[in-house]
């Protein structure tokens, strides 16, 4: 590859990472993804990213879907040549963006799973709460469905970082950005009880920063919290795959179909651009569609009108 290529993606990384303070697997995608691009465009003569045009990357993408690559992939390749083209853009490096409007399929095109209000309390009524691990688990679940939280901001949770007294978390999330979470009166009477009767019997170490513990004192870990949850979904007896992900859809869902402003659950989840909390508008407005079609006396069906 030309100096030429590689020397903008070099710029564009470290705009990432010290104005978005990304973190550095996050910057090693986007190194990855964008090198992975230059060497095309360079293996078919540009030598400059002035010369990309809309063929060339609609070559790219066709490419990426000939070698069978997920659908998944192929938008995470998307989202990162869309922000180094509108980097590129705003340096001036380019006066009109190549990018075209690409439209995923397959799997990209799938709505979150998320759970209905009956199969959430199932699951969260699983942990034994008699028992110091029950009671710990029924704090996680609670306050995981309760606030959104990614599994990794959950388990890294540290006693600074929960008001009880506003019901409130300060989160510190991806690219180190610093979110305020609110929980409701479930989480924080689990919570409240985790602290009290049961955190304290786990620190057989000494004192810890880290809120949720296991019995010997050790923060629990994402594989630890994912393989407690699978369990809980078995017994619940909920037919599909239930990840800590499901919960943080279900709350986005829940949210949305009950009035909640689209910005407000952005700030919540924590992300950075609002497209990608509107994938929780096509889950809810799916759910109005199928109230409308059972309810609207138009649409029942022909025996029950």
């Amino acid at each position: 590859m030309t100096d030429d290529l590689t020397r903008q993606v070099d710029r564009f990384l470290e705009m990432a990472a010290v104005e978005r303070g990304l973190a550095a697997n996050t910057l090693e995608a986007y190194s990855r993804d964008l090198n992975r691009l230059a060497e095309f465009l360079f293996q078919r003569g540009v030598t400059a990213w002035e010369g990309a045009t809309r063929p060339h990357l609609r070559a790219y993408i066709a490419d990426l879907r000939a070698r069978r690559l997920s659908e998944r992939s192929v938008v995470r390749l998307l989202g990162s040549m869309r922000r180094f083209f509108r980097f590129l853009l705003k340096e001036e490096v380019l006066s009109t963006d190549p990018v075209p409007d690409f439209s995923s399929r397959g799997g990209a095109g799938r709505l979150p799973e998320t759970l209905g209000a009956a199969d959430m309390r199932a699951l969260l009524d699983q942990p034994d709460e008699a028992k110091p691990l029950g009671a710990r688990d029924r704090a996680m679940l609670e306050l995981l469905y309760g606030s959104g939280l990614r599994v990794s901001e959950l388990v890294s949770l540290t006693l600074q970082q929960v008001n009880l007294e506003g019901n409130y978390l300060t989160v510190r999330g991806k690219g180190a950005k610093v979110r305020l979470v609110p929980f409701g009166r479930w989480a924080r009477e689990r919570l409240e009880r985790y602290l009290r009767e049961v955190r304290p019997r786990f620190l057989t170490r000494g004192y810890s920063d880290y809120l949720f513990l296991t019995r010997s004192g050790r923060p629990l870990t994402r594989q630890g919290f994912w393989k407690l949850l699978r369990g809980y979904a078995l017994r619940a007896g909920l037919q599909h795959r239930v990840t800590p992900h499901t919960l943080r859809h279900s709350f986005a869902t829940h949210l949305l179909e009950g009035g909640a402003d689209l910005r407000a659950v952005q700030s919540m989840l924590g992300h950075s651009d609002i497209t990608t909390t509107q994938i929780y508008t096509h889950v809810s407005r799916s759910r109005v569609k199928q109230v409308h079609q059972r309810f609207h006396p138009r649409e029942a069906p022909r025996g029950k009108r």
